[in-house]
Parts: C-alpha cells; sequence; structure tokens
C-alpha cells in the first residue's frame, strides 16, 4: 500500500509556526544581548586582529631566528609595539605641557610677547593684509585681540577639550588592541586554522582562498596606507623640529592625522613652507621646502608599490574600498572596507565566469 502524505492540520501548523518564531525571537535576543556587552571590546579586538594578522609574517621569522620560541617572540612584539606607542605620546605630552605651562604662565604675568609681524606678510595675496592686520594687533594689544575673536576662541576651546579626551581613548584603546594582538600571535597557527573553519563553513571549496585574500588584503593595507603615513609623518616631523617650527610635535600629530586619512598633507605643509619663508634665511627655507614637497609627493611613489604586492587585486579596488570604508566607519574602515570591496570583487568575478561558462 503507498505511503500517503500526511495532512498537516491548521492546529499543528500554527503550533509550530508559534514554537518557531519563539526560537527565532529568543535567539535573536540571545544575539541582540551578546553584541551589547561585546560591544565595547568590539573595536580593540577588531584592531588587535588586523595588527596581528599585519605582523604575523614578522613573527613567524623572529620565532624562527629565536629557536622556534614562540612565546618569546609574541613578548618583543608586543614590547616594541608599546614602545613605539607610549615613547612618542610620553614626549608628544611632555612637550605639549611644558608649553601649555609656559603659556599659562605669560597669560598669568601679563608677559605674553607676540614678536610684530614681517612687513612682507601684507603682500601675501588674498590673506596677506587680514593676517597681517590681526597679527600686528595680537602684537601690539593682545587682550584686544582676543576680545575680537573671543566666540571664535570659545568654540575652539571646547572643541580642543572634545578631542583631546577623544584622542586619550584612543590611545587606551590602542593598547589594549596591542595586547590583544600579543595574544593572538601566541595562537597564531589555531587562529589561522579557525579562520579557514569559518571561511570553508561560509563559503565551501573556496573558503581558503577567500580567507587568504582577506588575510593579503589586510596586511596590503597596512603598508600601503598606515606605512606610508608612518614614513611621511616621521620625515615630516624631523624638519619641524630641525627648522624650529612652533608647536612642531602638534603638526607632526596633525600630520599623522591627514596622512591616515588619506588627506593631502600638502594642507599642512604648504603653510610651513610659508612660515618658514617668512621667518628663516632663504637657505634653509629652500632646503625645507625640498624636503617637504618630496614628503608631500612620497606616498604617490609608495603606495602603488606596497599596497599592490601580494594581492591578485587591481590595487583600484583595494584603495577605493579603503577609502570607502574610512569615510563610512571611521579609521577601522581602512580594513573593513578594503576587505568587503575585495570579496565583493572576487564574487562577482566568480558569478562572470560560472555565467561564460554556462553559455
Amino acid at each position: 500500500m503507498p505511503h500517503e502524505p500526511q495532512i498537516m492540520k491548521p492546529e499543528d501548523f500554527s503550533h509550530r509556526a508559534v514554537e518557531a518564531a519563539l526560537k527565532i525571537g529568543l535567539l535573536f535576543v540571545l544575539l541582540n544581548w551578546c553584541f551589547h556587552i561585546a560591544k565595547p571590546f568590539i573595536n580593540p579586538l577588531a584592531w588587535g586582529v588586523i595588527i596581528a594578522v599585519a605582523l604575523y609574517p614578522l613573527h613567524q621569522k623572529l620565532t624562527a631566528w629565536l629557536g622556534e620560541r614562540e612565546k618569546l617572540s609574541a613578548a618583543l612584539v608586543t614590547g616594541l609595539l608599546l614602545l613605539i606607542i607610549l615613547g612618542p605620546c610620553g614626549i608628544l605630552a611632555s612637550i605639549i605641557g611644558e608649553n601649555v605651562r609656559e603659556l599659562a604662565d605669560s597669560l598669568q604675568q601679563n608677559q605674553l610677547n607676540i614678536p610684530p609681524p614681517p612687513e612682507k606678510v601684507a603682500a601675501w595675496p588674498l590673506i596677506g593684509e587680514p593676517l597681517f592686520n590681526f597679527w600686528q594687533l595680537a602684537a601690539n594689544n593682545f587682550g584686544e585681540a582676543v576680545k575680537t575673536f573671543a566666540p571664535q576662541l570659545k568654540q575652539a576651546s571646547k572643541w580642543l577639550l572634545t578631542s583631546g579626551a577623544m584622542v586619550i581613548m584612543a590611545i587606551l584603546q590602542l593598547l589594549v588592541s596591542v595586547i590583544i594582538c600579543g595574544l593572538l600571535l601566541l595562537n597564531g597557527d589555531s587562529g589561522h586554522r579557525l579562520a579557514l573553519a569559518i571561511g570553508r563553513r561560509l563559503v565551501g571549496s573556496k573558503g581558503e582562498e577567500w580567507t587568504e585574500l582577506c588575510i593579503a588584503t589586510i596586511r596590503g593595507v597596512a603598508r600601503g596606507i598606515l606605512g606610508v603615513a608612518l614614513i611621511q609623518t616621521v620625515l615630516a616631523g624631523v624638519a619641524f623640529f630641525l627648522a624650529g617650527m612652533p608647536a612642531a610635535g602638534l603638526l607632526t600629530v596633525f600630520c599623522l592625522f591627514l596622512a591616515v586619512a588619506q588627506l593631502p598633507t600638502f594642507i599642512l605643509i604648504l603653510p610651513s613652507i610659508v612660515y618658514v619663508f617668512s621667518h628663516q634665511d632663504t637657505l634653509t627655507a629652500t632646503v625645507f621646502m625640498a624636503w617637504m614637497l618630496g614628503v608631500g609627493a612620497i606616498d604617490n611613489v609608495l603606495k602603488p608599490i606596497l599596497m599592490g604586492r601580494g594581492l591578485d587585486l587591481p590595487m583600484a579596488v583595494v584603495f577605493i574600498g579603503a577609502i570607502g570604508g574610512m569615510l563610512f566607519s571611521g579609521i577601522i574602515g581602512l580594513f573593513v572596507g578594503a576587505v568587503v570591496l575585495a570579496l565583493g570583487y572576487k564574487l562577482f568575478l566568480s558569478w562572470l565566469k560560472e555565467t561564460y561558462a554556462g553559455a
């Protein structure tokens, strides 16, 4: 006797539908709860993974050089990263603190002396005359100049306080990320196997290829964007300090921000050249100008070389993904955007190949 299909009764269907809805709802609540619990640690964890992926080849070489002592290698890499972060931060904090203390003492004692502007400043096109007048007013009567721009200075002080708090939080998050990076380096092999397993689970046979693509993209962005930004910042900072620029430490930090954000560093370089020409002799100013113009243009040479190395992708895809990701979700988007667009590009190519194969 043939097997007859069972007809589901309406009450059974309603019961199963309600049960499925409850399970889905509980699962959603659980996932949402887990997300909010882990939310404060998502950004440091993401940065820790990115730093670990970018530095893992160095960790492997150092481990082999130290006689396969993986823990010692991870400790050395983590310690070096902490030194790189804390060293400049400590120096910069000391410089800023000294400048602020001197400024506060001068204001309290009414001894803040601003040198008068050079006459050639008034001859600068567009901004020369108003800049000369304000500079002259500040040199002759600083209190009156402050009163004139009191609303703007009040807004600027609020922005500085907010920015300072954000910078402190960013440094603390970065320190936590470095510690997470060290822990991940200790378990690099198991982490790589986990990434491969997740890739295979998500996309099947292409899991390993796509996992390696994500790793290569992260390293390419780290080399091409962060690496070049650090090179530009170091070269610019050396020039700022040697040329005797005021607040050279702050200018160096601002240069790093511009370079990481992929904004043209000439926004900072050109005014600094103008300042040096107005305060230094011609030879010093000319050398400074040649050096800084080279610093501003060096990313056009290094970025294509470093970013595209080891990637089976057009550099335009990685670059657009990095910039678009940063505009969408901040600095972390440099990496997330590049990875997502790279995967989307590969998925599109795979779809095209299947289409042509079936035609």
